[in-house]
């Protein structure tokens, strides 16, 4: 695979009006709350088949974020990242070619002047993964990735909870910076420059709250702490308050996210999403999949949620890991991949991938009769590497389509020993999700 590298920022200029796009009267309905109008609007927007698909670097991915920073400044953010946002380039090891992508930074002081300059942040990703091309009876055809789930939802949650917190500026002690982060598709390169290139003090984020895929609540509204137990006590402690509705607290990680690059620096992060669902990175994730009444009772639960993380104690990185969670005994319960101090690592590296592209993907079968049915799509697979190295109590997380489920859980769970990951110098049981894709016969663009 090739290697992403960060190049420095360099500027790039795209020249539309987004006015008559997105202030369609036709787009509201009169019986829409201001708030699920709003969403609607930029869903709609971000979601049109104009932007194809948002790829990281396309026009699409530039028109987004423009209006992003226009809707963040009607709501009273102050928006740092200029005019064309926060510019960096991304080019391929093997390859001369460099994509232009960038971050839209918003940002909304604290009153107190002990925590002013202590910041929390609510990021979402701003791309998605374009446009496609499959054969249709060997025609080739070309297919946009709407993204209207993925991540106009999101995109959409956060100019709202933006607007919510600027308008109660008065009463937040900590500042907040609001970010759409650009190809967050290509291994978070957006979230990545952000907190290595950009900003001056990251070691002064208290706290990241990520919003990714947040359309289909009637399914499931989670939030993952990353097993971080300041954040998880938190998030209880709100749920028991009166809410509209209130997140399942997973111990997995229901999705990749930029989530992952605060992780990387130590910055407790949670991770709010309603998880995988069938449209995911396909043409058919467009606007007629999104519960707009479940947006609406989340976006009650994450601002207010966001709130009292401006205003409490700053949560803590690490949790605390106790004698019965070392898995000395390769028993349950088990540390998530992030908690160890050490990964653990196959085939001598830690990164998933390598136990993607050396095990899975070389013994999977695609079984038959999904070829024949054209069943396709992404299996989340749960799994255990013990403090033996034994990969153990595989399970499907998020499923397909029976066929597929039981072939990703069976590779998985015949996987070779791994090393395995340490806390404090010990080995422990640790748990770890992946994805497992089944993808038939396509050609991106």
């Amino acid at each position: 695979m090739k290697k992403i590298l960060l190049l420095s920022a360099f500027f790039f200029a795209v020249s539309f009006s987004l006015s008559a796009q997105f202030r369609d009267p036709s787009y509201r309905d009169i019986s829409d709350g201001e708030s699920v109008a709003a969403m609607k609007e930029c869903v709609r927007f971000l979601s049109s088949a104009s932007l194809e698909g948002r790829a990281a670097g396309s026009e699409g991915e530039k028109m987004a974020a423009a209006y992003i920073s226009e809707r963040l400044e009607a709501a009273g953010v102050d928006v740092i990242s200029g005019q064309w946002g926060d510019i960096f380039g991304i080019r391929n090891e093997d390859s001369a070619d460099t994509l232009a992508s960038c971050n839209v930074i918003g940002y909304i002081p604290g009153y107190d002047k002990q925590l002013k300059d202590r910041y929390v942040l609510i990021g979402a990703r701003l791309d998605n993964l374009g446009t496609f091309t499959v054969n249709v009876d060997g025609t080739p055809v070309t297919r946009i990735c709407y993204g209207a789930n993925g991540n106009a939802s999101g995109l959409a949650m956060l100019v709202q909870i933006a607007g919510i917190l600027s308008v109660n500026r008065l009463m937040l002690r900590r500042s907040v910076i609001i970010a759409a982060f650009g190809a967050s598709s290509r291994m978070g390169a957006g979230s990545w420059y952000f907190l290595n290139r950009s900003f001056p003090v990251p070691d002064h984020i208290d706290a990241m709250v990520c919003l990714d895929m947040l359309g289909t609540g009637a399914s499931g509204f989670y939030a993952w702490p990353s097993g971080n137990a300041d954040l998880t006590r938190l998030l209880t402690n709100h749920s028991a308050t009166l809410q509209p509705v209130t997140p399942e607290i997973v111990n997995y990680e229901p999705c990749f996210s930029d989530h992952k690059s605060f992780y990387a620096r130590e910055i407790p992060s949670v991770l709010f999403t309603t998880g995988m669902y069938p449209e995911y990175n396909t043409d058919r994730d467009t606007e007629s999949i999104i519960q707009y009444d479940w947006m609406e009772r989340e976006l009650e639960y994450i601002s207010s949620f966001t709130m009292n993380l401006c205003n409490g104690d700053a949560p803590k990185f690490r949790r605390e890991i106790n004698e019965s969670e070392l898995g000395r005994k390769g028993k349950h319960p088990a540390v998530a991949y992030y908690e160890c101090d050490v990964k653990p690592t196959f085939l001598g590296s830690s990164d998933p991938k390598r136990f993607l592209e050396k095990w899975v993907y070389a013994y999977l079968h695609y079984p038959e009769e999904a070829v024949k049915k054209g069943i396709q799509g992404r299996v989340t697979v749960e799994f255990v590497i013990d403090a033996k190295g034994n990969v153990r109590d595989a399970r499907v997380l998020h499923g397909v389509h029976p066929l597929l489920d039981d072939e990703a859980v069976k590779v998985v769970g015949a996987s070779p020993k791994w090393k395995p990951g340490r806390i404090n110098g010990r080995p422990v049981a640790c748990r770890v999700s992946t994805y497992v894709e089944f993808i038939l016969e396509r050609k991106r663009k």
